[in-house]
């Protein structure tokens, strides 16, 4: 068992999610940011890739005031659990997500010490040898009451849990702007597959400014 994944992904007209230089770009405009917003106020877990925090050093919060209030009624922490894939733990020590009710999963080969000064700022879990195992982390998860995550990059991260089979839902917000670069981060990067291609089933097309969100249920999903 595990929890039920929604990736969630913002990309130029031509599929990069940031540049060359993998720094965060504006991609949606105040719409869509709110859409964002109501949807990770919806879920019990964000999850992000290290490279995620090292590029963009996301605070992984709700940002709306009424939108913590409404969570906080129904008896909730007011940001959902905050999760980063973190395999040699390289997460900074001053990195804006640490602190109460932040998770860090690294692998049993991450340096000693820094997984030690990691633990003081969050919880730190150690799932895998060499990298972390994304199935059992989740399988995790599930077993201590999160039900739904929301992941928010980077392209490493979801490739490696599309090609796992561990998505049920990919939405994507088509921006209008042209980023270029062959080297510039896409949607899903990772070794990327020679054949038993990820499938999708298209759910909704919706104009949201000069730009689509697009979203796709993930057929058969292997775990």
């Amino acid at each position: 068992m595990r929890p039920y994944v929604i990736i969630n992904s913002a990309m130029s007209a031509d599929g990069k999610i940031s540049t060359v230089a993998r720094r965060q770009v504006r991609i949606s405009g105040k719409e869509d940011m709110q859409r964002v917003d109501a949807l990770k106020a919806r879920t019990d877990a964000v999850m992000v890739g290290i490279g995620t925090v090292l590029a963009d050093d996301p605070k992984l919060t709700v940002k709306s005031d009424m939108l913590k209030r409404e969570r906080v009624a129904k008896g909730r922490a007011e940001n959902p659990l905050r999760i980063v894939v973190d395999s040699n733990a390289r997460t900074p020590s001053t990195a804006a997500f640490l602190g109460p009710n932040a998770l860090i999963a690294v692998a049993q080969q991450a340096p000693h010490h820094k997984v030690e000064e990691l633990s003081t700022k969050a919880e730190v879990i150690v799932v895998g040898e060499r990298k972390v195992d994304l199935s059992a982390l989740l399988a995790r998860l599930k077993d201590r009451g999160v039900d739904s995550v929301l992941v928010e990059g980077g392209a490493t991260l979801n490739f490696a849990l599309l090609s796992l089979g561990l998505v049920d839902e990919l939405y994507a917000y088509i921006g209008n702007i042209i980023i270029g670069g062959s080297l510039a981060p896409t949607l899903a990067d990772g070794d990327g597959l020679t054949s038993d291609f990820v499938k999708l089933k298209l759910r909704q097309i919706r104009q949201i400014g000069d730009g689509v969100l697009i979203k796709w249920q993930v057929l058969t999903p292997r775990h």
